[in-house]
């Protein structure tokens, strides 16, 4: 079976992509469509789960929506963070994208490699601190597992959520393969199509976690990356596509 068309479960990415070169190369058509959307929740939902912000001395964050979502929550509840507030980031990128709420300069700020397993060192060498997590509603084990090696002071506070996107516009049967990178990616494709039988669909994959809940769905699993030899979903899927229509 040739493929002949692909939905992505993503927003379009800009011009230099390289599913657009893919596209190009193998002359199959590649559409973009978000399958999830991030709400934030409402400062009275925060007072539910009993978080106080002025009572925290740092702040985790692992994704530049957690940053926007407290500082958004921040300034709703007319809390101005202190400049002494110390901020724990997952990554460089994510730090560097504290700039768009803060004054970078003099700033307690420090981040990890990659994972979030790499902060450990970083709690270790500031354990005094009380810790406030921004979160979604779903959270890594790994997370909660780091953060419970480090045995610091430490809370999580939902500050938005990860929902399905309305796909009534759109049949996923139009297409020859679609790829997901998350569980919730998964559950918006049963949400959308109840009705949806993936019969001669080929179905890709990003990480473990999609792989599960996409085996759990009951779909046959035809693409899965990360590998060592493709790291990144578009490396995978352009192999793929080349020994598919060998």
């Amino acid at each position: 079976m040739r493929i002949k068309s692909i939905l992505v479960s993503q927003p379009a990415p800009s011009e230099s992509s390289p599913y657009l070169d893919i596209a190009k190369k193998e002359k199959i058509k590649i559409d973009f469509r978000p399958f999830i959307h991030v709400e934030g929740v409402d400062n009275k939902e925060l007072r539910t789960q009993k978080i106080d912000l002025t009572q925290f001395t740092g702040i985790i964050f692992t994704s530049k929506n957690a940053i926007d979502h407290y500082f958004r929550l921040a300034e709703e509840l007319r809390f101005a963070v202190p400049d002494t507030m110390r901020y724990i980031c997952q990554s460089e990128a994510i730090a560097n994208y504290l700039q768009k709420h803060i004054v970078y300069r003099k700033r307690k700020i420090s981040f990890g490699e990659k994972n979030f397993s790499d902060l450990l060192p970083l709690f270790k060498k500031f354990p005094a601190e009380k810790y406030l997590l921004p979160s979604s509603d779903v959270l890594s084990p790994d997370i909660v597992k780091t953060m419970e090696t480090a045995n610091v002071d430490w809370t999580r506070a939902i500050m938005y959520r990860t929902v399905c996107s309305d796909l009534t516009d759109i049949n996923a049967k139009d297409y020859d393969m679609l790829i997901f990178f998350s569980p919730q990616g998964i559950k918006s494709l049963q949400q959308n199509f109840p009705d949806f039988k993936q019969e001669e669909t080929k179905i890709g994959v990003f990480g473990n976690t999609t792989l599960a809940a996409a085996e759990e769905a009951g779909l046959k699993v035809d693409l899965m990356a990360p590998t060592k030899e493709t790291p990144s979903m578009t490396m995978a899927l352009e192999k793929y596509i080349k020994a598919l229509h060998k």
